[in-house]
């Protein structure tokens, strides 16, 4: 039952490491079974779950969208517990969300006076590339 395991965790991060993007739990299984054919949706739950808790995928909650997951970004931040910070694009035709390896300088300036900012989030919306050449 061990190499089993082994598999199925080890298929849910090569699915994650080479789609270069966030994936949702089904997109997962579907790269997943190329090395598990037998692999489940209930399995890749409970992988994920696993591999977030040890801190090897990375949880991405969309306002409005159910969580997908990642690969940690290869960089890392000043702390080392922590991952590195990025924002996210999310194609409003085919779904998909891709990672923003950038930062918009002075967001801190939106914030009404006296306010300071600890965090924040960004989400972009529209097309990707390949569905903006569909178009």
């Amino acid at each position: 039952m061990e190499s089993r395991q082994t598999r199925q965790k080890q298929a849910v991060l090569q699915a994650l490491a080479s789609s270069g993007r966030s994936l949702a739990p089904a997109e997962i299984l579907d790269l997943a079974r190329g090395e598990v054919p037998t692999l489940n949706l209930s399995t890749v739950y409970r992988q994920l779950r696993t591999l977030h808790d040890e801190a090897q995928v990375v949880r991405v909650d969309l306002p409005g969208q159910a969580a997908r997951f990642e690969a940690p970004c290869a960089q890392r931040s000043a702390h080392a517990h922590e991952h590195h910070h990025h924002h996210h694009f999310h194609c409003t035709v085919c779904d998909r969300v891709f990672p923003i390896h950038g930062c918009p300088s002075g967001i801190d300036l939106l914030a009404p006076a006296g306010f300071r900012v600890e965090q924040h989030e960004l989400t972009l919306r529209g097309r990707c590339a390949d569905c903006a050449r569909a178009a």
